[in-house]
This record gives C-alpha cells, structure tokens and sequence, in this order.
C-alpha cells in the first residue's frame, strides 16, 4: 500500500473570519513542512501583493500576515494517497477529510471559505461538506484560481485581481 500525505494543522487565530483552503499539501511543502513552499507556487507572492508587503518576508511573518488580517488557511484533506504533487493524482478513495464542523466550531467568526483552485473546491463539496451538517448554512463560498504552477491559464495579474477578493470586508 502506497503511503498517504497528510495535511498540516490549520494557521488560524480565534477570531478568524476568512478560511483560504487547499487540496494537500504537495510534495515541497511536504519537505519544507510549510504551506505552499514550491518557489513557483504563486500564493504567496499574491498574498505579498494584496497586503502590499515585500514577498521575500520569513515563513513566520507571511503566516503573520494572514493572520493578523483575520484569514485561516487548511487543506481540505487531512490525508490521501497521492503519487507526486498534481492533485490530480489524488487517490479518492484514500481521500479523508478534515473535520471541518470541528473547525468553524472553533472558529465562529468564519463566514467566507475561498477555494485554492477548483480540485479544493471539488473534494471539499464531495468530501467535507456532506459531514457539516447544516449548523454552518451561514458560510459563503468561492473558488479562487489556482495558485499552483500547473495552473498557467492565467496571467499572475489575473489571479491577483481575483484574489484580491481575500481582502475585503465582511458584512
């Protein structure tokens, strides 16, 4: 049996009102033990731009950033079989999920839930949603494009006009 991936803990204060999610980690974020840490992933970089600070900042202070803007960032699965990084190597039927009613539990503040990409968003409908029960019909949802190298269908200026979605304010 192939070994599974597994997620990392979620970043996220208490007071979170933003949730951004993933797939699973890949296989350089794997190594490197931090979210998004392939040099040609562009979530970072797009992080940089929308808070208008320098890219080039510590692992520990891109983290900050998120959460001092009230934004949590998790994978939507916590383990799965995968054979390299592509999500779309994505064994699912090893796929678990994380647990999520756990999560915005913990978080209450949390409204909006952006998707890294449309795969995020589709495990996340097949494999979280249906255990939330209906306590959390309060969250709005949207699929952001991917930050991943694989994804060039997009210029880094169109993702980042996206994206900037991430920023604004909360009703």
């Amino acid at each position: 049996m192939a070994a599974h991936d597994r997620c990392f803990a979620p970043i996220a204060r208490r007071d979170a009102t933003t949730l951004v999610l993933g797939s699973l980690p890949g296989q350089r974020s794997l190594e490197m033990q931090q979210y998004y840490a392939h040099p040609h992933n562009a979530f970072w970089k797009l992080a940089a731009a929308i808070f208008e600070v320098e890219v080039s900042q510590s692992y520990t202070r891109r983290v900050q950033l998120l959460t001092s803007n009230r934004i949590a960032l998790w994978d939507v699965l916590a383990a799965a079989e995968r054979p390299g990084s592509l999500d779309s190597s994505i064994v699912h039927a090893s796929a678990l999920a994380n647990d999520f009613a756990g999560f915005f539990r913990a978080h209450p503040g949390i409204r909006r839930v952006f998707f890294n990409g449309r795969k995020a968003e589709q495990m996340y409908r097949r494999f979280a949603l249906p255990k939330i029960g209906p306590g959390f019909a309060h969250l709005r949802y949207e699929c952001l494009p991917s930050t991943s190298p694989a994804h060039a269908g997009m210029t880094f200026a169109e993702k980042l006009g996206r994206w900037r979605r991430i920023k604004e304010r909360q009703e």
